[in-house]
């Protein structure tokens, strides 16, 4: 089935906010569950040997590690500076060798995903729409692109953690004061969320060029210039990026509260039963961002179509 603008409200696309065809998309998302299917499958294909290589790499890691079980298991949020000395002391045994590894196997992982993720998105969106162009050289290139930024942003994100740290604990205790706890907790959750949402506002370009290169059969550099010159239709994609973000934290937010579900019946819950339910959690999580993920493509795809009157009115 393919997503034309004459489907539902996106006709009217000119005049309605972005959130209100996002709403339409989810909807026709919902009525073809193939498109979330193979969205799962290209992630899953990769996730699941990406985390077997990690699980295998880390056990080898912890197995060498001549770390002190005992202290890490008797680790209590009423002994804050014991547990945190405790916890200092186990990342000074593991970090080394962690980082040893993720020299040659960090690389490794983001080339696979650059590819698996160009090659799935690919598929996704031609399931969505036949008429689009196969570009995968280009679509490789602008995800290895985005991911780099990705990337860049984490990095901004362990410097503000860093410095919220130095601030509220590593000058107090040096200054033989008692260190901010609270402080520290508020910086790094509005932080956190802060340039969470920053991302989720300024990263619309680095996600719709690859779209644009299937829709106009185009190279990398115009697919960038056009990705940033959209006229009205900037406003609309930038709507929907943030909205994507806020329903990526609210969906945080229900797997954190479905995981702590059990917990005050843990005296008769097995750990079987907590393992499995948390499985059951984390497998729900990521097939609900995945639907999320592919309803923000279509509704690209079908902002495009309705706005295009025009051949190429959009790229002037």
């Amino acid at each position: 089935m393919e997503a034309t603008p004459q489907d539902g409200v996106v006709i009217a696309a000119g005049t309605v906010r972005g959130t209100q065809s996002f709403v339409h998309v989810l909807s026709q998302c919902w009525k073809n569950p193939q498109w979330t299917a193979l969205e799962v499958l290209w992630r899953w294909i990769y996730g699941i040997p990406a985390l077997l290589v990690l699980w295998y790499q880390g056990t080898r890691i912890l197995q060498a590690a001549p770390l002190d079980v005992k202290a890490l298991k008797s680790m209590s949020i009423l002994d804050a500076m014991g547990s945190s000395k405790t916890l200092a002391d186990a990342m000074a045994v593991v970090l080394p060798p962690v980082a040893h590894l993720l020299v040659w196997l960090g690389p490794i992982l983001v080339l696979v995903w650059v590819v698996v993720s160009s090659v799935g998105r690919m598929v996704v969106l031609r399931r969505v729409d036949s008429r689009l162009y196969v570009r995968l050289g280009t679509l490789i290139v602008l995800q290895a692109v985005r991911v780099v930024a990705l990337l860049g942003s984490f990095a901004v994100w362990f410097l503000c953690m860093e410095w919220a740290a130095q601030l509220n604990i590593t000058r107090p205790i040096a200054a033989g004061g008692e260190p901010n706890l609270v402080g520290y907790c508020s910086l790094a959750i509005v932080g956190t969320l802060g340039l969470f949402s920053l991302w989720a506002i300024a990263s619309w370009g680095l996600s719709v060029a690859p779209l644009l290169a299937m829709l106009r059969n185009i190279g990398v550099g115009k697919s960038f210039a056009a990705a940033f010159r959209l006229g009205p239709l900037k406003s609309k994609l930038m709507e929907i990026n943030l909205v994507m973000g806020i329903v990526k934290i609210a969906l945080i937010v229900l797997a954190m509260v479905l995981s702590a579900t059990p917990l005050p019946f843990e005296v008769v819950a097995t750990p079987q039963f907590l393992t499995w339910w948390w499985a059951g959690v984390t497998v729900i999580y990521f097939v609900a961002s995945d639907f999320f993920h592919v309803a923000r493509l279509v509704s690209y795809l079908e902002l495009w179509r309705a706005y295009e009157t025009d051949e190429g009115s959009l790229l002037r």
